[in-house]
């Protein structure tokens, strides 16, 4: 069994199913890759950088994105000039 993840080439969210059935098979994967070639190969190496970039995905879609100051004093301010989006 081969398996392919390419990041660019999904765009589902972390927290869809099919994505979590993926991370799932991913480890088993690599679980495999391993016992059969052993834990110092380039292929087990491999096989778990591919769940350790799944898991990072995940950690990057559930963070929140930090306020900057402008977005602070347009909530502070929801009526200030500086936050009215005109439409030409």
């Amino acid at each position: 069994m081969t398996m392919v993840f390419s990041p660019g080439e999904h765009s589902m969210s972390v927290d869809d199913t099919k994505f979590q059935q993926e991370l799932e098979n991913a480890v088993e994967y690599a679980r495999q890759v391993c016992d059969q070639q052993g834990a110092d190969s380039q292929a087990c190496a491999v096989a778990w950088d591919t769940v350790e970039e799944m898991r990072a995905e995940v950690s990057h879609q559930h963070q929140t994105p930090a306020k900057t100051g402008f977005d602070q004093y347009l909530e502070d301010n929801p009526d200030a000039p500086e936050g009215l989006i005109y439409d030409t």
